[in-house]
């Protein structure tokens, strides 16, 4: 599992974030923005209070979080195959 170790809020929300592996840089969270459970950052000061998870994860409260490995590849350009090598496929089971 890739660890995040830092996360910070930008405007447009959009957050910073670090992984132990030295990897960083900005996501662009705006096209989720204000849909379903992300509904809820559109209340005053809700997306300011990113932090990360005792489970890892970018979360805002309890209840709404993003996986912090799906943010690593979209930072990264990578793919799941490039990240995790030894995982194996449905089709390989």
């Amino acid at each position: 599992m890739l660890r995040p170790v830092k996360v910070k809020a930008l405007s447009g929300f959009r957050i910073w974030i670090a992984y132990e592996d030295g990897v960083n840089g900005e996501i662009d969270l705006s096209d989720i923005a204000g849909k379903g459970v992300f509904k809820a950052w559109e209340e005053l000061g809700v997306f300011e209070k990113v932090y990360i998870s005792p489970r890892r994860t970018i979360a805002w409260n309890d209840d709404l979080d993003i996986c912090a490995d799906a943010l690593y590849l979209e930072l990264t350009g990578k793919s799941v195959e490039d990240v995790f090598p030894n995982l194996k496929s449905l089709t390989q089971v």
